[in-house]
């Protein structure tokens, strides 16, 4: 569903990787020509193929991060469906919020291809070392705020996510092209529903705003910091893996966005916001990086309740799992012994 910079580290990763990594004999440096040629044309490196530890370990933490968001950023909405304003309405969240499940599994398996398990990464998840989108550590308060989420919070995961069809790294390229097909439609199911509110009643339009108002600032931090903060971005486009840099694509979002506020008749709490004839690109206010990183660092309104929600959730669903694995562990015993 949404996506940050995904070049914010865990708890134990390192600060920054150097452009190439060292190779200790001929035969490792010659695996890393070969890795960079490929990069260097523009070509997908697959699972079976070597890579460099950093690049791996990269690709690694961002693909978790991104699954964890994914993850995570049901619980915002999918505490609305019980209280939505329509069967319809109710209908189009639990497809999206279970759209949303679907994507998480998507990218758990494309990280698993690069060597790490699926319950290593909910271990870190789980236990806090792993990252996820700080958007989803605000409460959502107001039915408008499902609104808006689907408009501003998926178009800025769009806007970050359709480069990363053209990632380096394969699987992850793969897995993204449906996610993004499954996430342009949520936006435009986001909008409508904003539209049907801004044609209604004083009452509902001034949610609408206010919805706008609280989630506006924090789309625009999603992009992570500014690219003279952001010491990883240059090695992940050298890579590949990231194709444009956090501010180019938070202007891109900006130019796409303001018309589209003109068009729903709400306006964007930015009184810095104008267009600039010189840049041909709006220009818009101070973002409160402040805040932003407070909450990456577990210190927003919701952390702590989306984390202990998060955790309920799989202890809750334990026995599931293991009657699963029952299940699959009696059918092998049982083709195994039809076939001695």
């Amino acid at each position: 569903m949404y996506t940050q910079s995904f070049n914010v580290p865990n708890g134990d990763a390192p600060a920054a990787v150097k452009l190439v990594s060292g190779a200790t004999d001929n035969a490792t440096q010659a695996l890393q020509d070969a890795f960079d040629a490929r990069i260097d044309a523009d070509g997908r490196i697959e699972p079976q193929d070597w890579m460099p530890d950093a690049y791996r370990k990269t690709l690694v933490r961002q693909i978790s991060q991104h699954a964890h968001s994914e993850i995570v950023g049901m619980l915002p909405e999918g505490n609305w469906i019980s209280r939505a304003p329509s069967l319809k309405r109710k209908t189009i969240l639990m497809a999206k919020v279970q759209d949303e499940a679907g994507h998480g599994l998507y990218l758990y398996s494309a990280a698993e291809t690069l060597g790490t398990s699926r319950d290593q990464m909910l271990d870190a998840l789980h236990t806090g070392k792993a990252k996820y989108s700080s958007i989803f550590n605000y409460p959502t308060l107001t039915w408008a705020d499902v609104g808006v989420i689907g408009w501003l919070v998926d178009g800025a995961a769009i806007m970050n996510q359709i480069p990363l069809c053209r990632c380096s790294y394969g699987p992850y390229a793969r897995a993204m092209v449906r996610i993004c097909k499954e996430e342009s439609f949520h936006q435009r199911q986001g909008f409508e529903s904003l539209m049907v509110m801004m044609q209604g009643t004083p009452e509902q339009q001034a949610m609408v705003q206010d919805a706008v108002n609280r989630w506006w600032w924090k789309c625009l931090a999603m992009f992570g910091p500014p690219d003279s903060d952001s010491p990883n971005s240059a090695q992940s486009q050298r890579w590949g893996i990231k194709r444009i840099s956090n501010d180019d694509l938070r202007q891109s979002f900006v130019d796409a966005t303001v018309p589209q506020a003109k068009v729903l008749g709400v306006s964007l709490p930015d009184p810095d916001l104008k267009w600039n004839e010189a840049r041909q690109h709006h220009d818009y206010g101070a973002i409160d990086w402040d805040e932003f990183w407070a909450t990456v660092n577990g210190n927003g309104p919701c952390n702590q309740e989306r984390l202990a929600t998060r955790v309920k959730a799989w202890d809750d669903g334990a026995w599931v799992r293991e009657a699963a694995l029952a299940h699959a562990q009696k059918q092998l015993a049982r083709q195994m012994k039809a076939a001695a």
